[in-house]
């Protein structure tokens, strides 16, 4: 099953080197990471996705809990959240199917950020099967180059999910 955890952790550097180096180590693959600021200055809060039964997920928060930096773990698999992942793809767009694209992106409510005489860059916002279904549709137009953040979630409501 695949876990979505938010670490927050001490805002050092080489604390998510430490992260994603235990939870390798471990032998899990490590399908989407993220870092970023918290409300608070001195705070990262890093979301991992990983996949593990429900043994193997104790094992990560433990080990993952031991580490200096780690100030709270929370698994918002459990809970009620909001996961969203950012996506930019680069597609060819010739004249003909331009327009073509750029009703596609509409339906989809993303949004064209780029455009020159061949391609196009598409930015879209969303969870990760709505990335998935743009980037079949857009396949057919030829995709050059997809980048993709890696998810990010928070809990739902006014409290905050509770630790693992």
């Amino acid at each position: 099953m695949r876990h979505t955890l938010a670490v927050l952790v001490e805002n050092r550097p080489g604390v998510l080197t430490h992260i994603s180096g235990l939870i390798s180590r471990r032998a899990f693959n490590i399908e989407s990471i993220a870092a970023g600021y918290t409300e608070e200055p001195d705070t990262t809060r890093i979301t991992v996705v990983v996949q593990a039964d429900e043994l193997e997920l104790e094992q990560v928060v433990n080990q993952l809990s031991k580490l200096v930096d780690v100030i709270k773990i929370t698994n918002l698999t459990e809970t009620d959240s909001i996961q969203r992942e950012l996506a930019m793809i680069k597609v060819k767009a010739s004249s003909e199917t331009r327009s073509d694209i750029v009703d596609i992106v509409d339906i989809f409510r993303a949004k064209i950020v780029d455009v020159n005489r061949e391609t196009m860059v598409i930015e879209l916002t969303g969870e990760e099967t709505k990335i998935d279904a743009l980037c079949e549709v857009l396949k057919d137009y030829g995709i050059i180059e997809i980048v993709r953040t890696g998810k990010i979630a928070l809990s739902r409501g006014p409290i905050p999910a509770k630790d693992v």
